[in-house]
């Protein structure tokens, strides 16, 4: 990680880990995140490390060749996964809620047990922003669905605009960003992605969400968000790595 000053936290391989390798040794008391750079669920987990400033490493997994040993840390083979003292725990929302509780400041959860209830409830609904972008991403060469998904992700992305305005302050979570808005962030951040693949008009418009557009202006100038911030460039060069390069993505670099 880089940006505000949280880089010293936080050692990490230099490569993601695939089929055949040896997982690193845990230092004792240290906590890790196992995790894949281009994962938006565990860049939740990332979010709220930095926004914590909790020490930690990182063992980065290659998901498309994963090494035996993630089974063992986790029966689904996915991460987040977090380890510290020979525990385990994995599902980017649980792990999240924990760091929250385990390393209380700054409180990402609103203290009012309904305010929780009510972001948590919105973190859930963020599905219909979420499930639509990536049909967007994996059903390349069927331009209904995506089109159809496209429009699916607006809609989803209307409740969030209108919610934005009833709360009326910078972020969802207040003066600063809170659970919701760490928890939303990774899917805002790979929206310049859609427009690569979509073209101009998957944009978000600003007449149609021009709360969204500044909270995701003001978010990019958030702490934790600079610290795990990857350019819409670096999330295409991630789709290029594939067999084919579904969306021409070389192209438009």
């Amino acid at each position: 990680m880089a940006g505000g000053g949280l880089s010293s936290l936080v050692t990490m391989t230099a490569k993601h880990l695939g089929s055949g390798s040896v997982c690193p040794p845990l230092a004792d008391g240290l906590l890790r995140c196992y995790s894949m750079k281009y994962c938006p669920y565990a860049q939740r987990a990332h979010l709220v490390l930095a926004a914590k400033k909790v020490k930690h490493d990182v063992v980065w997994v290659n998901l498309k060749n994963k090494p035996s040993w993630l089974f063992e840390k986790n029966p689904l083979g996915k991460v987040p996964i977090l380890e510290q003292n020979g525990k385990l725990m994995f599902e980017s929302l649980a792990v999240c809620d924990y760091l929250d509780e385990m390393y209380p400041n700054p409180p990402l959860h609103p203290s009012d047990p309904w305010e929780k209830g009510v972001d948590k409830m919105f973190v859930e609904v963020f599905t219909k922003v979420s499930g639509p972008m990536l049909k967007i991403f994996f059903n390349m060469g069927n331009g209904e669905v995506q089109a159809k998904s496209c429009e699916d992700m607006k809609v989803g992305m209307d409740i969030f605009e209108a919610e934005h305005m009833k709360r009326g302050t910078k972020y969802f979570g207040g003066n600063t960003p809170g659970m919701l808005d760490y928890m939303i962030w990774p899917w805002a951040e790979r929206l310049e992605l859609v427009q690569m693949i979509m073209g101009e008009d998957s944009a978000l418009s600003p007449q149609r969400f021009p709360r969204m557009i500044q909270w995701k202006k003001d978010m990019l100038i958030d702490d934790a968000v600079i610290a795990t911030y990857l350019p819409p460039e670096t999330h295409a060069n991630f789709f290029t790595t594939f067999e084919t390069d579904p969306y021409n993505l070389r192209a438009k670099l």
